[in-house]
């Protein structure tokens, strides 16, 4: 064992001392820093973040390589949980929205126009992602984990969002439905029922798929530890992880007073750092209308989806640290950059034009019983079909080949 690489062997696993020991301070540090700018209650959002990093890391739940077995492989489990992760979390948002202040405080769900924008924007991120290596949640958790190919697409996600930002106005001005909730629309039973039905229609339909391609469904695989030690080292199982992470997402939408989002982030950060070099975003529409231009006007930790996804990565790096996994990896095939940052920008652009990623429009956009959610979901599958298609040609896993 080199002096360099510290690793501590307890209780039936192994941790990277140096790393854990740097992220976990490094993640106290972020969260008072946070709690004297702003205020406690951001700190709190931090800490959210930093919860959903963790599980998203130690379940390894991406969207992007679910879709991609199940393309693929004809494989879905990892789908199945996702569809129950959304199940659990509408449960209680259909209720709660149309209670509308459960603790006093407004709140509103993740609910957009269903148009033109949303369709191809929705394509755009799914082709992305696939190219990209990871959806939005994806690229924040595995770039907490050291992967420099993983930031890189990041970079150009951020790229993608402040074009898309200047493009938005463009876009709405083309056919669209006004914003629909089930919930409105059919009442909290109601919404409840065809949200429910949906994912349930989408999860037999994967079942019988799997069952058509193999014979039966695959079963979860064994955990090579139990316990304490894999808590803290992992893997942790998908289904409790999708429960873990529909709580999460329940508690983000009543302390943020709107549910789990990401991608506004990358575009406010991106506009920040083009205002630094003087390009006037603040003179674009977008950055005029009233939520983007207060967001640009404060700091970023003033921004709720900001803040999180900083605990996103740091929860990431400590996950990984204490499963022994952080090795940032530097060496990439010059095909599999061009790839990340081709993806970065489609998903980037896709999104801000989609009302959201995976998690904003999909994940969230459906538990608030959005009909965008839906359509979402329908153009950004389609998009992550012809990802994996193109995979090939920049030297990635695709469809197999007879």
């Amino acid at each position: 064992m080199s002096e360099t690489t510290l690793n501590v062997r307890a209780s039936g696993f192994s941790f990277d001392k140096g790393p854990a020991a740097v992220t976990a301070i490094l993640f106290v540090i972020v969260a008072v820093l946070i709690a004297q700018a702003i205020d406690i209650h951001q700190a709190v959002l931090y800490g959210l973040g930093g919860l959903l990093g963790i599980a998203l890391y130690h379940a390894s739940f991406g969207f992007t390589g679910g879709w991609r077995r199940f393309s693929v492989e004809k494989r879905g489990r990892a789908m199945r949980a996702q569809l129950l992760m959304i199940g659990v979390a509408a449960a209680a948002f259909i209720p709660l929205l149309a209670i509308g202040a459960p603790l006093g405080t407004p709140i509103v769900g993740a609910v957009a126009p269903v148009g033109v924008s949303v369709l191809v924007g929705a394509f755009m991120f799914g082709l992305g992602m696939q190219l990209g290596g990871g959806c939005g949640s994806g690229t924040l958790f595995t770039v907490g984990g050291g992967s420099a190919r993983m930031l890189l697409t990041l970079a150009f996600f951020i790229i993608g969002a402040v074009i898309g930002t200047a493009h938005l106005p463009m876009w709405l001005e083309l056919p669209s439905l006004p914003p629909m909730s089930l919930g409105s629309e059919f009442g909290i039973w109601g919404g409840l029922g065809v949200t429910f039905a949906g994912l349930a229609l989408i999860a037999l339909i994967t079942v019988w798929v799997e069952k058509r391609a193999h014979g039966s469904i695959e079963a979860a695989p064994a955990a090579p530890r139990a316990g304490f030690a894999r808590l803290l080292h992992g893997p942790w199982p998908m289904v409790g992880t999708g429960v873990l992470l529909a709580g999460l997402n329940v508690a983000t939408l009543l302390s943020a007073g709107h549910p789990w989002s990401i991608t506004f982030g990358f575009g406010l950060w991106g506009a920040k750092i083009a205002q630094g070099i003087g390009i006037p975003v603040e003179t674009w529409e977008f950055w005029n209308w009233a939520g983007p231009a207060k967001a640009l006007s404060n700091s970023v930790l003033a921004d709720n989806t900001s803040v999180m996804n900083f605990g996103i990565v740091i929860g990431a790096a400590l996950a990984a640290s204490l499963a022994g996994k952080f090795a940032p990896k530097v060496k990439v095939p010059f095909a599999s950059l061009l790839a990340a940052a081709i993806g970065g920008i489609l998903m980037g652009y896709g999104a801000r034009l989609a009302f959201g990623c995976n998690i904003g429009a999909f994940f969230s956009g459906i538990a608030s019983g959005s009909v965008h959610g839906w359509l979402w979901f329908v153009a950004a599958f389609a998009g992550s079909w012809i990802g994996i298609a193109l995979r090939p040609v920049f030297g990635m896993d695709g469809f197999k080949k007879s």
